[in-house]
């Protein structure tokens, strides 16, 4: 992700969360480089940014922060995809462990997140604030 994709990017955001990050926050993450990896997936035939990832990774410990696909390329694998790859590229980097926060109403993240062998390890009451939610927290160990 550069600061030219953060407008493509805040577009699929607004769309997939009810309480959106703010453009400052991605801007914010693009700099905090080299423990931020913000990562877009841009469509090749249409040029566009189609959804982005971004995890931080502090020594063996990596933190999915935030992922989301435009709803217009749902449902067709990006998602997995995406996860996959950075799940490859964290191995690579020496990473063991990948944790993560969701919305137990997101039934097709729970899917995906358990599909790629992740496991639900606390339940963290009231994280969410708009709408109000739990959030589940998953881990991934990759030994």
């Amino acid at each position: 992700m550069e600061q030219g994709d953060v407008p493509s990017v805040l577009v699929i955001e607004r769309v997939s969360f009810p309480n959106p990050w703010q453009e400052s926050t991605f801007r914010g993450e693009i700099q905090h480089r080299p423990i931020s990896y913000p990562l877009v997936v841009v469509h090749s035939t249409l040029n566009r940014v189609i959804g982005y990832i971004i995890y931080w990774q502090i020594g063996e410990e990596v933190q999915v922060s935030n992922i989301a696909v435009h709803p217009d390329f749902r449902r067709l694998g990006i998602g997995e995809q995406v996860l996959r790859q950075v799940i490859e590229e964290i191995k690579f980097r020496g990473g063991k462990l990948i944790t993560l926060e969701v919305r137990p109403s997101n039934t097709g993240a729970l899917h995906l997140y358990k599909k790629l062998g992740f496991r639900m390890i606390s339940v963290r009451k009231g994280y969410y604030a708009y709408p109000p939610e739990d959030a589940f927290v998953f881990a991934l160990h990759l030994d």
